[in-house]
């Protein structure tokens, strides 16, 4: 199969093997050789892909008035269009995991790219059904990268590793969600609407090229890779299982490690999306802050999200290798930061300087930021080969935790006791999440 990394050996079946692992024992031998560094390669490329998929996703709502503006749209019709990606999200989690066990990774992510970038491109029509159409097949395109990029990370990366390997994969999705806002409006100042969609369009397809040619789903099957970072690697997730298989499918659906993990993931996810909803709101009216202030003071609890995200995988990561102790590493580690977010958001209720108040629930935000690299280290130890069905089955979990907060809050705040009643659920949606991190028993040691 073609590919980029290196010329490989021809065996006598005609299967191109790794020239680095070749079993040679007089001039190779892991314990003398230097670990090649593959891996992070292929971390830098979900990375990209993260910050790339969630740059298009984020870049309409920038866009949204000007969009509104020149096709004639009202806000309802806007809504609609823009609310089109997340259902079909949510529901394809699960199917995307499925066809990508079918495809491999390496072909399912560069299909799912070039599928989100067409979705992209076909915003430029500028035709309300078909700018839905689109939306809600970028929906379907994107719903796969989660799962399988979990799956990636368990196969590539020794399980002292994973942690901080997710914690920078969400790292960089929060930051192509945080660079959308400001580049967004620059092209469209610059460029217009029509052509910052096509622009943006073109970067998946690229990346879709380059991984489709350079990536393998096992890392043994790699030309870049030698067998002293084999050895590093460790056995932990060389072999991908088949998660199509009957048997496993009806043993998901009795886990309850499974189940509690897709509860936890459900709070969490309606904890993050108030600062995609309600959150300005919250500070112009609970606060008194103006419009412009509110924007730029909501940047601060992603920003937080994005450093605890990337600093929780190192932390849990040393701790692992330290205690030996996953339960104190991952599910130790997540309770504890759930409930400093818990106390902090409760903490900034009481204080009255806004500024301040909002540098307090910042804090919170880092805290739970430090849970995604555990959670999704935890999912590829409970799920084993099949990491990357319970990644698409808890992702899909959070989508619906996401888009049931933001229809909470009005309620809430009419007859609940207004935006105290908000911070007050908000603050025990984390609470919630750490109890049931708690019970979790699956692979404590």
């Amino acid at each position: 199969m073609a590919g980029g990394g290196g010329c490989g050996i021809v065996s006598g079946h005609g299967e191109v093997l790794n020239p680095h692992v070749v079993d040679n024992q007089d001039h190779f031998h892991p314990a003398t050789m230097i670990p090649t560094r593959a891996r992070f390669i292929v971390l830098a490329g979900l990375c990209s892909a993260a910050a790339l998929a969630y740059l298009v996703r984020n870049g309409v709502a920038p866009a949204e008035s000007t969009i509104r503006a020149d096709i004639g749209l009202t806000k309802e019709q806007s809504g609609m269009m823009m609310s089109a990606f997340f259902w079909p999200y949510a529901l394809c989690q699960i199917p995307a995991a499925m066809l990508a066990q079918r495809l491999g990774s390496r072909r399912a992510l560069a299909l799912y790219a070039v599928m989100w970038s067409l979705a992209t491109a076909g915003f430029a029509l500028g035709e309300l059904g078909w700018m839905t159409a689109s939306r809600a097949f970028m929906g379907v395109a994107q719903a796969g990268l989660v799962p399988v990029a979990v799956g990636v990370m368990a196969r590539w990366f020794p399980k002292t590793a994973q942690a901080t390997a997710a914690g920078a994969f969400s790292g960089f999705m929060s930051a192509g969600s945080i660079v959308a806002a400001p580049l967004t409006a620059w092209l469209v100042m610059d460029l217009g609407w029509r052509w910052m969609f096509v622009l943006y369009a073109i970067p998946g397809v690229l990346w879709a090229a380059w991984f489709a040619w350079w990536h393998r789903d096992d890392p043994a099957r790699h030309p870049a890779v030698n067998e002293a970072e084999l050895e590093r690697i460790g056995p932990a997730g060389t072999k991908a299982g088949d998660d199509a298989a009957t048997g496993v499918w009806r043993a998901l659906a009795v886990n309850p490690a499974l189940w509690l993990l897709c509860v936890q993931q459900f709070c969490r996810a309606a904890g993050y999306i108030f600062f995609a909803s309600w959150f300005a709101t919250y500070l112009q009216e609970a606060r008194g802050i103006t419009l412009v202030k509110s924007a730029w003071l909501t940047t601060l609890p992603l920003l937080a999200d994005v450093a605890g995200g990337f600093s929780g995988g190192l932390i849990s990561d040393a701790l692992l290798r330290r205690t030996r102790s996953r339960r104190i590493a991952r599910q130790g580690m997540a309770m504890a930061a759930l409930l400093l977010c818990a106390a902090l958001i409760f903490t900034a209720w009481f204080v009255a300087d806004p500024v301040l108040a909002v540098l307090v629930i910042s804090a919170g935000m880092y805290c739970a930021g430090v849970v995604n690299p555990c959670f999704s280290a935890t999912l590829m130890t409970c799920g084993g080969p099949h990491a990357a069905t319970w990644s698409a089955v808890t992702n899909m979990c959070g989508n619906f935790g996401a888009a049931s907060f933001p229809i909470l809050v009005p309620w809430l705040i009419a007859h609940a006791g207004g935006w105290d009643a908000v911070l007050a659920g908000f603050g025990s949606i984390y609470i919630l999440a750490a109890l049931l991190w708690a019970l979790l028993r699956g692979g404590r040691e």
